[in-house]
Parts: structure tokens; sequence; C-alpha cells
């Protein structure tokens, strides 16, 4: 099992909190170090300083750490036009040296759409949208060098492009989608994921998702099991109860409902909640997210005496 660290800069954080994150997460032996991208807070944070654009947060760390991986869940496709979007990450990818993981969603939070002034469609052609950024992107970088890339969609229209900068990684980076839609979700996942990620759900409704997703993966042509599960909860662990509940303070939740909804409780509750969702639904990899940047010493805990029980 494999830990990762996932934060919502969004909240509140600057990118030297991001950094520090980053940092402390890498030296603790953590898999990865993400962020949303949102623009806009959520509920009754204060949202200060204001908020971060995700890729250029992670071209900054690309730079400024080594060894651990970077990525997005998930970058929101309504943002960017995806050609941009395709340099963007590849350069990224380039200034880590092939760490970076490319999550993608449709988008979704109506709010941030209208408080900046970004399009959000209808369901539909949202959807519709989503597929064609995804057919460009992976397409773009896939191309190889000295050949053109040309798309002719109902949203997006593309001619002769270069396919250029390449990534690192090649073909491309792994490419990260999700959700719990029962159908085109799947469908294009089986086309274009590397990992599958059912985000603050429970094991039952996580569980049905990826069945779904081997299933579609397995009507395309790809072996069942080729596509790495992953999950994300939110997280809270202490060495006692108090620990956990000052933890659960500190990002106004009750210690009671983050043991039901995520990853809480002391250390051997930790433990035991990763082992039953590992048990149940055959992840490999769990996102933790980590709501109060300022705590550090929560992810030297959950690296020194949780993880070492995971192996």
């Amino acid at each position: 099992m494999e830990l990762r660290i996932f934060t919502e800069p969004q909240q509140g954080a600057s990118y030297g909190d991001l950094l520090r994150v980053a940092r402390v997460a890498e030296d603790a032996g953590y898999g990865a170090f993400f962020r949303s991208d949102h623009y806009l807070k959520m509920g009754s944070a204060s949202g200060l300083p204001g908020p971060t654009d995700a890729w250029i947060t992670l071209a900054g760390l690309a730079r400024e750490t080594s060894l651990i991986r970077l990525g997005t869940l998930v970058t929101a496709a309504t943002f960017r036009h995806p050609s941009v979007l395709a340099i963007s990450v590849a350069q990224v990818d380039q200034m880590s040296g092939g760490r970076i993981e490319f999550g993608l969603g449709s988008g979704w939070y109506a709010d941030e759409h209208t408080a900046y002034g970004i399009d959000l469609p209808p369901t539909r052609e949202l959807f519709d949208r989503y597929s064609e950024q995804l057919e460009i992107i992976t397409g773009l970088w896939e191309t190889p060098e000295g050949t053109t890339f040309s798309f002719d969609g109902d949203h997006y229209k593309l001619t002769g492009a270069p396919g250029l900068p390449k990534p690192a990684q090649r073909p491309r980076p792994p490419v990260i989608l999700g959700g719990t839609g029962r159908k085109r979700t799947p469908q294009l996942a089986a086309r274009y994921a590397d990992e599958f990620n059912v985000p603050f759900n429970d094991i039952a409704t996580a569980s049905a998702q990826y069945e779904r997703v081997d299933a579609a993966a397995e009507a395309a042509g790809r072996p069942r099991g080729d596509i790495i599960r992953s999950a994300a909860l939110v997280v809270a662990v202490g060495r006692d109860d108090a620990e956990v509940s000052r933890r659960a303070d500190a990002i106004g939740r009750e210690a009671g409902e983050l043991r039901a909804n995520g990853v809480a409780g002391t250390v051997a509750e930790a433990v035991d909640t990763i082992g039953r969702w590992r048990e149940a639904t055959g992840i490999s990899r769990l996102y933790l997210q980590v709501l109060d940047l300022s705590d550090l010493d929560h992810l030297d805990l959950i690296a020194s005496e949780v993880a070492p029980q995971l192996a």
C-alpha cells in the first residue's frame, strides 16, 4: 500500500505552505504529493491568502523537490485549453525529471466557475468536451517526433500540431481518472486511465465502481487489473484520543464522523481502516487528504507508525 499526500490549497495556503508539506512528505517517504485544482474556497474556510494555480505550483515543486512524485487530483478540464494544458504538463514533467502524474476531471464546482467567469457547460456537453480533451492531450504526447497531430471534434479542432514538447516520461505521464459515474466514466477510464481513483466514498460504492472500470477495460481489450485502483480519504490520526480530537477540531470536523468516513483515530485504528479498504477493494494507493497544512507532525506520525504496518 502506497500512501500519498493530497492537499486542498484553495481552503487557504500559500506556495510556501505547500512547499513545506511537499518537502516533509518527501523526507518522510510518501509516494507522492498531490494538490487539488480549484480557484475558490469551499465552506466556511477563509481561503486566505487566496488561490494558487495547480500547474504553477507543481512547476515550482518540480525544481524544489528531488524524488517525490507530483500531481493533481484532479485538473479541471474547464480551466484550460487542452493543447495548452498538454504543453504545460509536458514541460513540468521535464522540469521534474519525469515525476508528474496527470489527473484530469471534467470540472464541477459551479460557484467557482461563476466567480471567475469560466464556462461550465451542461453535463452532457461537459463530458463531451472532457472526452475530447483526453484524446487531444494524450494524442499530442504520443505523436512521434517529426510528425504532427490533428483533431476534428465537435468542440476542439487542431491542424498539424507538432506535439511538442514531449514529456520526460514516454510515451506520456500516467493518467489518473476517477469518480462514480456508472457509464461514461468507466468507458473513458478503459481507454485512457493508468489509475482510477474513487474519492471520499464508502467501501461498497468504491468496490462497485472499480468493478465497472475493470469490466469496461476488459471489454476494451485490456486485462482485468491493468488499471491501478486508488482512493482518497480525509485523515486525522493521533497517538491517543485527545490528539485525534485536537486534529479533528483543527479542520472543523467531529472525531466520530471522521472515524466513520475517513482514516481517523489512533494508529491502530488507522491501520485497521486502511487494511479493510485494501482487503475489500483491492486498492494499492491511498491519497490522504491533509487539511491542516501547519501540522507537519501529523505527516511524520503517519509515516513512522502507520506506513510500516502496511507493508
